[in-house]
């Protein structure tokens, strides 16, 4: 479980392609404070860690992609010196500052428009046909592992759709988020009440 407010911007420092994917992350993070066995976000993927070291605020921490979760996620995520927004799973108690995130991407979306806003930047993300009805203004959504607030949603005549975010400076500083531009793609998971509903909607139209 995890609550979309990133704790650092990690760099992948190599891979290794074994049966599965194990990819190793540098982060400005405490070593002593990463369980080997705990989840940690990347990028909104819920990742095991298997190994970590290094020192504090000079980390490290080995993850095992395999080959459905590198499917689910952005093209080329999982490339040495790719940055990726870290998150370590919510412990008890602690500040749910965002949204509740389970770190299972529903889709890939595309940036179609990136521009300046006052001090902000609004960016505009196209979302697949089957993501659409789950998305709504003012609702929820986690992209790239970012708890963020949908600011508008237009619908297409392909049943895609349009969505509107404001990125704030501070955002757009501690996160990956701040370098999008068109073109680009983003992980996606949908508000865990909307997955329930895209769920139940399913199984009434097998009905």
């Amino acid at each position: 479980m995890f609550t979309g407010i990133v704790t650092a911007i990690g760099t992948i420092q190599s891979t290794d392609q074994r049966g599965d994917l194990r990819v190793r992350v540098a982060a400005p993070l405490d070593p002593a404070q990463i369980d080997i066995g705990a989840s940690i976000a990347c990028s909104g993927a819920c990742m095991t860690v298997v190994d970590r070291g290094g020192s504090m605020g000079d980390a490290w921490f080995d993850v095992d992609v395999s080959a459905e979760s590198v499917s689910r996620t952005c093209k080329g995520m999982w490339q040495q010196g790719s940055q990726l927004n870290i998150e370590p799973s919510l412990r008890l108690g602690d500040e749910l500052g965002g949204h509740i995130v389970t770190g299972h991407v529903d889709d890939i979306g595309t940036v179609v428009l990136t521009e300046q806003k006052g001090d902000s930047w609004k960016v505009v993300i196209k979302a697949r046909a089957e993501m659409a009805p789950f998305i709504a203004e003012k609702g929820s959504i986690t992209v790239d592992g970012v708890s963020l607030t949908v600011n508008d949603v237009r619908d297409k005549s392909d049943k895609t759709c349009d969505f509107a975010l404001n990125i704030i400076p501070h955002t757009g500083e501690v996160t990956t988020l701040g370098a999008l531009k068109v073109g680009d793609e983003v992980n996606l998971e949908i508000d865990v009440l909307a997955r329930y509903l895209k769920r139940m909607q399913g199984l009434a139209a097998q009905s």
